[in-house]
């Protein structure tokens, strides 16, 4: 599926990483939701959603912002731990217990997730990449390959 880059992808140091997801999130949470959150503008382009989990060992409602982009009813987004190896926690959380809430701009649904695979899979990745180009040199940084999740609403 994944095609060949010519060049290697820039990704910025871990903490950067890691503090622009926690910015994101207390933006969201300062806030109390106005802002952090958008809708797809259109096929190039992804919106961000908060999507809140079951913990897998806690029971705890976990939240994490995501980007996203809509197919049909269905919201489609990628498990890629900011392009790192290993899987992200909400992943396994949704692995665990498939049920979750979703926030969008404007409103907020109950969903369930699972992972793409076969030609559904493939016709994601692919809108995925009209929308980042470098998709598949970002996913070749990674040594598993990258679960597209979808999030039906329930």
């Amino acid at each position: 599926m994944p095609r060949e880059s010519a060049r290697k992808p820039w990704l910025p140091p871990r903490w950067v990483i890691h503090l622009a997801w926690y910015t994101h999130r207390a933006l969201y949470r300062v806030t109390r939701g106005r802002a952090g959150l958008g809708r797809p503008k259109d096929s190039t382009h992804w919106g961000t959603m908060r999507l809140t989990t079951t913990g897998r060992r806690t029971g705890r409602a976990r939240s994490v912002m995501l980007g996203y982009f809509e197919d049909g009813s269905n919201l489609v987004t990628l498990a890629m731990n900011g392009w790192a190896d290993g899987e992200p926690a909400w992943w396994l959380n949704l692995q665990t217990n498939p049920d979750a809430i979703v926030d969008l701009k404007g409103s907020s649904r109950a969903v369930r997730g699972r992972a793409a695979d076969g030609k559904e899979r493939a016709r994601l990745w692919d809108r995925w990449r009209a929308i980042d180009r470098d998709l598949d040199a970002y996913a070749a940084l990674r040594s598993s390959p990258t679960a597209v999740v979808v999030l039906e609403p329930r």
